[in-house]
């Protein structure tokens, strides 16, 4: 069973960047293979991650629908998304990753999502630690994509905002009565230390800050020059923060 990573949050605050650090940290540690999920439809994980001509899981479905009139009798919709499968599973060294995308036309996912969690429960068997990237907002836990994680890190910029909205998923999760094991704030993008104002303010949530993640000016040229933040030096300092909060959280 998988050490099961979920990265939650606002839009813009930052998740994917984390979501890559992470999986930098753990293909260094060498008790792979980890498994990277990108489960946002517009999500970007994969360029994190210096990945290319990424197919997804909802462009396979897509194509399925299409063709469906011509199964055999007896074919299944199952049976041919199993086949399929090794078309959209990029194995890289220390990591396997796995987009979501989108399914059945614009806007809709609640079928890719159902895949999602039926494809989740195999694959977490086969891998150590699961990495995924959500969707910003709340929509991945009402449709319930993620259903259960080991730690839970509701990512928020350096501001009252982001708190906010990190807030409104942790109580949802509650609500929802998810199987979350532990959840926790990561603060990211703070100029030097976390602002008093905001430590409170996460306080006031019940939760705690299980890490926070400095202005790196590299990871803006990383962007800009289009490269993987799996080249990030060791001695990068989200690299340090990154690996300090996670080897807490294992």
């Amino acid at each position: 069973m998988s050490f099961s990573i979920a990265i939650s949050g606002k839009g813009g605050t930052g998740k994917t960047t984390l979501s890559a650090v992470i999986v930098r940290y753990l293909v260094r540690l060498g008790k792979g293979p980890a498994l990277a999920v990108d489960a946002d439809a517009d999500g970007n994980l994969a360029e994190s991650l210096g990945l290319n001509g990424v197919k997804t899981v909802g462009a396979v479905l897509e194509e399925m629908e299409k063709k469906v009139s011509q199964f055999p009798p007896g074919f299944s919709k199952d049976d041919w998304l199993e086949a399929k499968l090794t078309e959209v599973m990029i194995e890289e060294k220390g990591f396997d990753f796995l987009s979501m995308g989108r399914g059945e036309g614009p806007g809709c996912y609640c079928y890719v999502n159902s895949i999602l969690r039926r494809i989740m429960d195999v694959l977490e068997q086969n891998y150590p630690y699961l990495v995924m990237d959500n969707a910003a907002g709340m929509e991945h836990l009402s449709r319930r994509t993620t259903r259960e994680a080991d730690i839970l890190f509701l990512v928020s910029d350096h501001s009252i905002k982001g708190v906010q909205s990190g807030a409104r998923i942790a109580e949802l999760a509650r609500e929802l009565e998810l199987d979350v094991r532990k959840m926790g704030f990561v603060i990211n993008r703070v100029p030097g230390e976390v602002n008093p104002v905001i430590r409170q303010k996460v306080e006031e949530t019940g939760l705690g800050i299980i890490g926070s993640i400095p202005e790196d000016g590299l990871i803006k040229r990383f962007d800009l020059e289009e490269r993987s933040l799996l080249e990030l030096p060791e001695d990068n300092k989200v690299v340090k923060a990154v690996k300090e909060m996670v080897e807490k959280s294992l």
